[in-house]
């Protein structure tokens, strides 16, 4: 279910739905630069692989929403791209997408690598957030990769970055103190009612995430310029009931005739291999049999046409 639909067909004016007492529902946006671990931590969150992850960044393209129902509370979690100096249209575009997701939110949440030192690209995040009305929340992610010596440096550069409401520390990959943030933001959910399903854990369509698995593949595989240079449709899905099996049908884009080669690979090896790397996780995802037809197209400079990277359903 797409939450925007949801939105379009039960507005928020009028009554709306009844409130449970003391329950708590609001929206709550996750901000930083690339490889801050914004998806990881929201993977940890919701207990299952929602966003992809790898050490590339942009890897996050799509600005997109979870949500956390539990007793008490939801909590609509905002995932946005890493915020960068962009190098094109593509760059320019998930900037915007990261800093519009701020507006109207409960709490923004800014996400700090623990390991590395604090630069000026964390200096200006940390500018666009202050600027936020919402209760601002500091994140230190990857306590696992950090010394305690490192952690209580990072901590004292942290807090001389903004005014913040509050700030935590925890590691997705370990879950020590993920939980502890959830409470925290919490917390900052005013009384609200439950706006969705139980069992709605995302607005990524099918389509969108069944293209992100197969690009995420393409990420964790190959080095340099390809993984930037790709985008992915998927142009058909067909569900064979008497099988329990889906047929999907997608193609991955790149910039240059050159990087086409270097995805299909001797006598098709590096396709193949992305293909069964993919089905792996979308039988996963989709609780059936998967059938995946890869090919490879090219698509010359897409990532410079704002068009283009609409069509790819990137940034707003």
């Amino acid at each position: 279910m797409n939450l925007d639909a949801f939105f379009a067909e039960n507005p928020m004016g009028g009554a709306g739905p009844a409130v449970p007492e003391g329950f708590r529902s609001g929206f709550v946006a996750f901000v930083g630069r690339p490889n801050a671990g914004k998806s990881t931590l929201l993977n940890a969150i919701m207990g299952k692989k929602i966003a992809i992850t790898s050490d590339t960044a942009q890897t996050t393209r799509h600005r997109f929403r979870a949500v956390l129902t539990r007793d008490g509370m939801q909590m609509v979690i905002v995932d946005t791209p890493g915020i960068h100096k962009p190098h094109d249209a593509l760059g320019e575009e998930l900037n915007i997408s990261a800093e519009n997701a701020l507006s109207d939110v409960d709490a923004a949440c800014m996400l700090i690598d623990a390991s590395k030192p604090i630069g000026r690209g964390d200096e200006w995040v940390a500018a666009l957030v202050s600027k936020v009305r919402a209760p601002k929340i500091c994140v230190l992610t990857k306590t696992d990769l950090a010394s305690p010596q490192q952690l209580e440096e990072q901590v004292r550069a942290a807090e001389a970055l903004a005014e913040w409401d509050a700030l935590c520390a925890l590691s997705a990959k370990t879950g020590a103190g993920v939980e502890a943030f959830v409470e925290l933001a919490a917390g900052y959910l005013p009384t609200g009612p439950k706006w969705f399903p139980d069992d709605m854990q995302t607005d990524l369509t099918e389509e969108v995430m069944v293209a992100e698995f197969i690009r995420e593949k393409v990420l964790n595989g190959f080095r340099d310029e390809v993984p930037h240079s790709i985008g992915v449709a998927v142009e058909q899905m067909e569900y064979v009931r008497k099988k329990d099996l889906m047929r999907i049908w997608a193609v991955i884009y790149v910039e240059r005739e050159s990087q086409k080669g270097i995805l299909i690979g001797h006598r098709g090896a590096a396709i193949r291999q992305i293909g069964t790397e993919a089905r792996a996780d979308l039988e996963q995802l989709l609780g059936c049999r998967v059938f995946l037809d890869l090919s490879v197209k090219c698509k010359k400079n897409w990532r410079r046409d704002a068009n283009q990277i609409r069509r790819f359903g990137y940034g707003e």
